[in-house]
C-alpha cells in the first residue's frame, strides 16, 4: 500500500512539474540562456588566460633560443683559442638551457592543444545560444499566438463582451414594441365604450361608411378615367 501511495505521489508531483514547466516555459528558456551565457563567458576567460600563458611562454622559449645561439658561438670560439676551461662552463650552460627549452617547449604544445580544444567548444557553445535565443524568440511568438487564440476561443464560445452584447441585443429586440401595445389599449378602450360599434356596423354593410377604404378609392379612381 505505501509503496502505491508513494508511487501516485510521485506521479502528481511529475504532473506538477510537469504544469509549472509548461506555464513558466518561456522563463525557464531565458534563464537557461542566461546560465549558458555565464558558462560561456568563464570559458572566454579560461581561454584567455591559456592564451596568454602560451604567448608568455612562447617569449620564453625565444628568449632561452637566442641565448642557447649566443653560447654556442661563444663556446666555440673558446675552443678554438684552447679555453677549454671557459668552454665546459659554457656547455654546461647550454645543456641546462636546452633541457629547460625541452621543458617550456612540451608545456607550450600542451596548452595549443587545450586552447584548441576550448577554443572549439566555446565557438560550438556560442552557435548554440544563438541558436537558443531564436528558439526563444520562436517560442515567444507561438505562446503569445497561443494566448490570443485562447482569448479568441472564449469569445467564440460567447463568455465574452461580444456575447454579452449580443445578449443585450437579443433582450432589447425581444421587448413589446410600445406603439403596438399603445394602439392595442386604445382598441380596448374604444370597444369598452361603444365607440367602435359605428365603425363595425358601417363594415357590416348598414348605414354609411365611417371611413375611406382602399376599395372606395379603387372606384373614385376608376370612374374618373
Amino acid at each position: 500500500m505505501f509503496g502505491t501511495l508513494k508511487t501516485l505521489i510521485t506521479g502528481a508531483n511529475a504532473r506538477a512539474e510537469e504544469r509549472v514547466r509548461d506555464i513558466y516555459s518561456i522563463e525557464l528558456i531565458e534563464q537557461k540562456i542566461r546560465e549558458a551565457q555565464a558558462g560561456l563567458q568563464a570559458a572566454k576567460a579560461t581561454l584567455a588566460s591559456l592564451i596568454q600563458r602560451s604567448r608568455a611562454e612562447g617569449r620564453q622559449i625565444e628568449v632561452l633560443e637566442t641565448r642557447v645561439k649566443e653560447m654556442t658561438s661563444r663556446a666555440k670560439e673558446a675552443l678554438k683559442a684552447g679555453r677549454d676551461d671557459m668552454a665546459g662552463e659554457a656547455a654546461q650552460a647550454i645543456a641546462g638551457m636546452e633541457n629547460e627549452l625541452t621543458l617550456r617547449r612540451e608545456t607550450a604544445s600542451r596548452l595549443d592543444t587545450r586552447i584548441l580544444r576550448l577554443r572549439q567548444s566555446v565557438e560550438a557553445t556560442n552557435r548554440r545560444i544563438i541558436d537558443l535565443k531564436q528558439g526563444a524568440i520562436a517560442a515567444k511568438a507561438v505562446r503569445q499566438e497561443q494566448n490570443i487564440q485562447k482569448r479568441l476561443n472564449t469569445t467564440l464560445a460567447g463568455q465574452s463582451p461580444i456575447g454579452e452584447a449580443e445578449e443585450l441585443i437579443e433582450r432589447v429586440l425581444s421587448r413589446d414594441d410600445p406603439f403596438e401595445q399603445s394602439e392595442i389599449l386604445k382598441e380596448i378602450d374604444q370597444g369598452l365604450s361603444n365607440e367602435d360599434i359605428g365603425d363595425r356596423l358601417a363594415s357590416a354593410g348598414f348605414g354609411p361608411a365611417t371611413k375611406v377604404t382602399a376599395e372606395d378609392v379603387l372606384k373614385r379612381l376608376s370612374k374618373g378615367k
